[in-house]
């Protein structure tokens, strides 16, 4: 996922649903997922998340505490400008905060943009265990039904054989005359090349 806070931009005082006050609705929860808000106690998490080595292993780079502090912002500013966005997950139970899933506006020239792409980021102890796959299917119906979305992208590099599986388990396709060079990732750049996928709320079919 690639990338002024209300006030507080992060409650650390939750309800105990864990939205703050005045809220936006979250994507209904699951029998094992939480979609929420964040909180201020998420971001040492994140932060750890982001400086793994495999768990950004398609990404460019690692990030430090302020760069994934950043993100954090950049992800928050979302929420407050379009009232949706990657939802902090979590695990009940497990854990308060096992990363995000959610949507993001593709913000930047690419040929299929306008568009809102659904993606994720969890930590390496949650993987393997259909997480991510949960989530996103309560993300995707949130985006269709009560956002109104006629559809969603996804796309990763080639070689991401774990986020490509999530979103062929959502029902994604893959749109391979959309493949694409990431414009925010420098000429000859091991990662520029990325795939696309699509799902249109028509191809759901009605929520059980």
């Amino acid at each position: 996922m690639s990338p002024v806070f209300s006030a507080p931009p992060f409650p650390s005082d939750p309800t105990p649903d864990g939205a703050s006050p005045g809220a936006l609705p979250c994507p209904a929860a699951t029998d094992r997922v939480v979609l929420r808000l964040w909180r201020a106690s998420d971001l040492p998490a994140f932060a750890r998340l982001n400086a793994d080595p495999e768990v950004m292993r398609y990404f460019p780079t690692t990030l430090d505490r302020a760069q994934s502090d950043a993100v954090a912002e950049r992800l928050q500013r979302h929420f407050d400008t379009h009232g949706y966005g990657p939802w902090a997950l979590e695990i009940p139970g497990v854990t308060p905060f096992a990363g995000f899933v959610g949507l993001m506006r593709v913000g930047y020239d690419v040929p299929f943009a306008p568009a809102v792409e659904i993606g994720w980021r969890l930590a390496r102890p949650f993987w393997g265990a259909g997480y991510a796959t949960e989530a996103a299917r309560s993300v995707t119906q949130f985006a269709f039904g009560a956002l109104g979305l006629p559809g969603l992208v996804s796309f990763t590099v080639p070689a991401n054989a774990r986020s490509r599986a999530v979103m062929t388990r959502i029902g994604m396709q893959h749109c391979v005359g959309e493949d694409f060079m990431h414009p925010l990732v420098p000429p000859g750049h091991r990662l520029r090349r990325h795939v696309l996928y699509r799902l249109a709320a028509s191809a759901t079919g009605p929520s059980e």
